[in-house]
């Protein structure tokens, strides 16, 4: 007898208002199982609340109070999917979601729970592979090329105002058309101080150009990104998001879990970071519309660091790639708090909720109740009362039907997670990693030929054409200066000559060579002669030290 003809049978004892719950779960093909029904404080294990597997791809909500349960419900979800061959991406910021790899602890606890939602529970673990921001923390170090990562992703990072980010856009631009790769942050600043250099200014001026003030901001904001050690995140090689893909050679679908206990202090930057393997997925991956199955189950936790603070820009790309990629196979769940964590125009796109309970201590929390409650369908609980009173995994849930008809609201007691509810032994896990394919293509950073070093390798070319100028000034005033006092050594010689014949022929020859000797004395005496043999010494050694040393000479 199948689920569906199960529950249907034992409706028939039901109030109609859960007969009617129940038939809104009923469903056909593959499904997920996430619990019983809770009616009227009692928990009902014939009656299965479960999520149509191609319905998964419509994306969802996961949120309640810290506390109430939600990471042991990405991990019940999880299991399902790998188990169905469907790949799954989880972020692990806490460090406890690595036991997923992990077969469970049988308990009275698990026992119990098992028993009230009628589950067959057993001990299994499911293939994963780990990874992490950079290499910071256990796992398969994750970079992304800043040229990738794009101006919109690092102006969130980089916490830059409107004006920024479009100055950060130009900067982009410029490096793409001229072929400048940005690897790593260092190939960014090396671009932002050349463009507002005397020689790089230019380059922007004919599409508004970047202002000296903007571009220290920038620097300033990379600079202080670096001293937080952020720049192992970025570099490569690049992380190929077609490896969240993949299935086990078991069939399973394969489990990546992204580690994140490190950098939990650094909350922009791994939220953002998701949004980057997000956008890069819908980038890369073709149209297949409608799936029996979806090729990937994307797990956003701590949704609401994401939007904080983001500009009009980045809500818009947001909203446009969780409206597009279901399209692509992909499905997105968001966990927070509060529905109230995203903004109005994703939450619209979120057809399956499963909500855990709701504090309200203060007139805030009063109020995001309230909230909560409007974004459900009509229901005959009173779910203001309900969401404050449900225990540690329960949780209220609406999910679309086969149909893609919105299921009635339920509350739910959900199943126990098969593999460990903790966090995976630090050897076992270090093992993992180190045995995965990935680890040899992944592990190690290469630092080729970038931004960097073609801009570095232009300055000096610049600087070496510059000095070889200015040499070469220098060499001609020298020529110049020495021809000029050639000729006038060789006019005063000429002159005392003249003077000499004039001053009367009739001497003897021995009075004429003395006249000449004290000619020539008086000429080597000169200043004049005496400059010179300076200068023409001093270009003899020259030439005769480069040449006795080899390449001066060459150089120049």
């Amino acid at each position: 007898m199948s689920d569906s003809e199960s529950t249907a049978e034992n409706a028939g004892v039901l109030p109609e208002p859960a007969r009617e719950i129940a038939a809104g779960y009923a469903v056909s093909g593959a499904a997920l199982d996430l619990g019983a029904l809770l009616w009227d404080g009692i928990c009902l294990p014939d009656v299965q609340i479960r999520i149509p597997l191609a319905m998964l791809n419509r994306h969802g909500l996961v949120a309640g109070a810290t506390g109430t349960g939600k990471t042991k419900t990405l991990q019940l979800i999880a299991e399902q999917l790998s188990a169905h061959g469907v790949p799954v991406f989880l972020a692990d910021i806490k460090g406890d979601v690595s036991g997923i790899a992990a077969p469970g602890t049988p308990g009275e606890r698990v026992a119990e729970r098992a028993g009230q939602v009628g589950q067959e529970w057993r001990a299994e673990g499911f293939p994963c592979e780990f990874y992490a921001l950079g290499g910071i923390g256990p796992g398969i170090p994750l970079r992304a090329t800043v040229t990738s990562f794009g101006p919109v992703l690092l102006s969130k990072v980089l916490e830059l105002n409107q004006t920024q980010e479009q100055s950060l856009g130009l900067i982009f631009h410029y490096a793409d058309s001229k072929g400048l790769e940005l690897v790593d942050l260092k190939d960014l600043r090396a671009v932002v101080a050349f463009l507002v250099s005397d020689t790089g200014k230019a380059e922007l001026k004919g599409i508004g150009g970047l202002s000296t003030a903007t571009a220290g901001v920038i620097l300033r904001s990379i600079t202080a990104f670096e001293q937080q050690g952020a720049g192992d995140f970025f570099g490569e090689p690049e992380f190929d998001t077609a490896e969240l893909l993949r299935q086990a050679p078991d069939g399973r679908g394969l489990v990546s879990v992204l580690e994140l206990a490190a950098v939990q202090d650094k909350p922009q930057l791994f939220s953002t970071f998701l949004m980057w393997l997000l956008a890069d997925l819908f980038h890369d991956l073709p149209e297949v519309g409608d799936l029996d199955r979806p090729k990937l189950v994307f797990f956003f936790d701590e949704a609401h660091l994401l939007f904080d603070g983001a500009s009009k820009a980045f809500l818009e790309s947001i909203t446009r790639t969780v409206r597009l990629i279901r399209s692509k196979g992909i499905g997105i769940f968001f966990v927070t708090q509060t529905p109230r964590d995203v903004p109005a125009e994703v939450l619209a796109q979120l057809g399956n909720r499963v909500q855990h309970a709701l504090r309200a201590f203060t007139p805030d929390d009063a109020k995001a109740l309230r909230s909560t409650v409007k974004t459900f369908p009509n229901s005959p609980y009173d779910l203001e009362e309900l969401l404050t009173r449900l225990g540690i995994g329960e949780a209220v849930i609406t999910v679309l039907s086969e149909n893609g008809a919105p299921t009635p609201v339920a509350a739910t007691r959900l199943r126990a997670p098969r593999s460990l509810m903790g966090p995976c032994p630090a050897a076992e896990l270090d093992a993992a990693v180190k045995g995965s394919p990935l680890y040899g293509s992944y592990a190690q950073a290469v630092d080729r030929e970038s931004a960097y070093e073609k801009l570095s390798a232009g300055q000096e070319a610049e600087r070496r054409a510059a000095e070889a100028e200015t040499a070469a000034t220098a060499a001609k005033a020298a020529r110049a200066a020495e021809a000029a006092d050639r000729a006038a050594v060789e006019e005063a010689v000429r002159g005392e000559r003249v003077r000499g014949r004039a001053g009367g022929g009739g001497g003897a020859g021995g009075k004429a060579a003395e006249e000449d000797a004290s000619l020539v004395e008086q000429v080597v005496r000169s200043g004049m002669f005496r400059s010179l043999a300076r200068s023409v010494g001093t270009q003899l050694g020259r030439e005769i030290s480069r040449s006795l040393f080899g390449t001066a000479r060459r150089r120049r």
